[in-house]
């Protein structure tokens, strides 16, 4: 299996629909700052953004987000598998991009179905299709309604460069809803290359000159994705946070986006989500509380799936990810 430069690769993709974006070569560059290194195969009519990351005794973790490209093959996944040995992988980690049910990609020989995902497994996935009076129709009420009060009272989106107010926001987010905040670095070298790019804007909800909320939104080939929001504690009365994400949808269908991922809520039933959603506030609750009244679906992605090529490696990696849950 030959490896491709990043602008072979990128000609690839462009040849595909519906490559998600942690199949860029922009996401592998974005990675390999942190970490990572990002390594790109083709084979036939199939391709994979595979990622390494080190780990101790010169052994690595193999990784494919939300890939595989085109359509594989045995003989593709023999290559693949081929090469993470050569890199010493303890084991290699596939996330399709798929849906479950109707979406599910049959498991290739010999991958075991994996029990923690790396990414967001359970989503909310809005269509984009129609008119803007359309797509809000769709929304809760209460929803509705909270966009259209944050507009009477003068609550204004913008785009911005200003990384470092995001970063200052995001550390408040993340004590106030006690989630993980990456460093400033890494929000700030997603905004320069997929900036530029067209491929991701930074939006800020502002009110009489203070910043109250902020978020990034991603696109590639007519899908968007909500990755990284934040708020402050001021004027939460307004409704900042809902006006905002508005904005992110009107900005990802100006791009031609036909469906806008919201990208991660509570890995739950629909049924049990809508159950307990009033009274539960822990892990992405109150996320699921919010993003529900923008309407969409709730959907589950396929995988994941794993190759292990060191049993007794693999099996302390599942140890200890298990004692993270």
């Amino acid at each position: 299996m030959p490896e491709v430069s990043a602008s072979d690769w990128d000609a690839f993709v462009a040849g595909q629909s519906g490559v998600h974006l942690l199949q860029t070569s922009g996401w592998g560059a974005f990675k390999q700052a942190f970490g990572w290194q990002a390594v790109r195969l083709i084979s036939g009519e199939a391709g994979a953004q595979i990622l390494f990351r080190k780990l101790p005794l010169g052994f690595s973790l193999a990784y494919i987000p939300k890939g595989p490209v085109g359509q594989t093959q045995k003989a593709f996944w023999d290559e693949a598998e081929d090469f993470s040995r050569r890199q010493r992988a303890v084991f290699l980690r596939v996330e399709p991009d798929a849906w479950q049910p109707e979406g599910e990609l049959a498991r290739p020989e010999n991958f075991l179905a994996g029990a923690h995902a790396v990414q967001p497994q359970r989503t909310i996935v809005i269509s984009l299709e129609g008119n803007e009076d359309t797509l809000q129709a769709r929304m809760k009420q209460k929803t509705r309604y909270n966009i259209r009060l944050a507009e009477r009272r003068g609550v204004q989106v913008r785009s911005s460069d200003r990384v470092d107010l995001f970063y200052e926001m995001m550390t408040i987010t993340g004590s106030r809803d006690n989630f993980g905040v990456h460093s400033q670095p890494y929000y700030q070298a997603a905004y320069d290359i997929f900036q530029p790019a067209g491929a991701c804007e930074l939006l800020m909800a502002e009110y009489e000159g203070e910043t109250l909320a902020g978020l990034m939104v991603f696109q590639h080939q007519g899908r968007a994705w909500y990755f990284y929001g934040a708020s402050t504690e001021a004027h939460r009365n307004l409704m900042p946070t809902y006006l905002l994400q508005w904005e992110a949808m009107r900005w990802a269908r100006a791009q031609g986006c036909r469906i806008y991922d919201l990208w991660g809520v509570p890995d739950e039933d629909e049924r049990v989500l809508e159950d307990e959603f009033t009274s539960r506030s822990d892990g992405l609750w109150g996320v699921y509380r919010f993003k529900r009244g923008f309407g969409g679906d709730v959907r589950r992605s396929a995988g994941p799936w794993d190759r292990v090529y060191h049993q007794l490696l693999y099996g302390l990696y599942q140890w200890s990810a298990g004692r993270e849950d």
